[in-house]
């Protein structure tokens, strides 16, 4: 009994998929394609950089409402 498993491909599918990439986008459209794979790769990374940082323009805004709240009260 033989198991099917499914992994990485080898060097002979890498070249059938660049085969097919180069006849569907031709030579002339790769390099743009792949510059703005890059870019967008590129973008995706500094999202997920931006979104593990703590947001902190809410506790400002908070900060700033507390203490303009309290200068309002002390007025009073």
């Amino acid at each position: 009994m033989h198991t099917l498993a499914i992994g990485m491909p080898g060097g002979t599918e890498l070249l059938v998929i660049l085969f097919i990439v180069l006849l569907l986008f031709g030579a002339k459209k790769l390099p743009e394609l792949s510059r703005s794979l890059g870019k967008s790769l590129g973008e995706f990374k500094k999202g997920q950089r931006e979104s593990s940082l703590p947001d902190t323009s809410e506790d400002e805004v908070e900060k700033k409402e507390i203490i303009s709240d309290t200068d309002e009260e002390s007025e009073k």
